[in-house]
């Protein structure tokens, strides 16, 4: 048996070697889980959900414009990541979007690329502009690996870090409902709230830089953001909550919009 100052030493070891970088921003982040596993895990649970959804068939209007959104930040990304020299970040990603036929003001993007957007949003989102808001958005949390992140410090309290392996094998449907619940479902009370709310922040950042790049003027996410507090009835207190405020989200993101449009808007 290890003593407990051995084990807090292998824990700190253990952490320190998986300490890895966010593309593009450069932040350190948790990933304990290998990419191509999470990946591995995306594609079946994706082909899952698509599967059983009322998806909308590829001639619907709805779905082009989803598909089209989707197919333009792709662009812009795989150009972002080719001209900094990151395109080894997405040697995993196999695009797809969906529109499924549904009442749900919400949008998703899987590792690998992933992307489902329901029906329900786009009453809220109005125009393309505005959906490549979301659609930026979502992807951009594919992009920064966040939910490997979350995923990592989810495994690392609930099944043990230092037993890894053994928890993907032997723990599968554990590991399984806290992959559906990070990537689908979401959580409202994260692990670390502070932290959630960073990968919110980072995500709008980012979200912008793609917009921009695939020609999407920046600036309307503003005015969407607002329309999104107008239906957000069921607000929490910022602390208690792992997104940002509207007030505090539309607030960062003003100040972004002039220098991010300046250098990467491309009408």
């Amino acid at each position: 048996m290890l003593k407990n100052s051995s084990w807090l030493s292998i824990v700190l070891f253990t952490l320190l070697l998986s300490c890895k970088k966010v593309p593009i921003t450069g932040r350190k982040q948790l990933s304990l889980v290998p990419n191509a596993l999470i990946t591995t895990m995306s594609f079946s649970a994706y082909d899952s959900v698509v599967k059983v959804s009322p998806t909308l068939p590829p001639s619907d209007d709805r779905a082009q414009m989803v598909t089209r959104v989707g197919s333009r930040i792709q662009t812009a990304v795989e150009s972002y990541m080719q001209q900094h020299n990151m395109q080894k970040e997405l040697k995993n990603f196999k695009w797809e979007f969906n529109t499924i036929n549904e009442n749900i003001i919400n949008a998703w993007c899987m590792p690998g690329g992933k992307v489902v957007v329901y029906t329900g949003l786009l009453p809220v989102t109005q125009t393309e502009t505005a959906l490549a808001v979301v659609m930026g958005h979502e992807i951009a949390h594919a992009i920064a690996r966040h939910g490997n992140e979350r995923m990592s410090e989810g495994l690392l309290v609930g099944l043990g870090g230092l037993v890894l392996e053994e928890a993907l094998k032997e723990k599968k449907q554990e590991t399984q409902l806290l992959f559906l619940g990070l990537y689908m479902v979401g959580s409202k009370l994260a692990l670390e709230l502070p932290n959630s709310r960073m990968q919110e922040s980072e995500a709008d950042k980012l979200g912008l830089i793609f917009m921009s790049m695939a020609g999407y003027d920046p600036a309307e996410s503003v005015p969407f953001w607002q329309r999104m507090a107008a239906v957000n009835k069921a607000k929490l207190p910022e602390f208690l909550s792992t997104h940002p405020s509207d007030e505090t989200r539309i607030k960062k993101l003003t100040a972004l919009i002039p220098e991010i449009k300046a250098t990467y808007f491309k009408p």
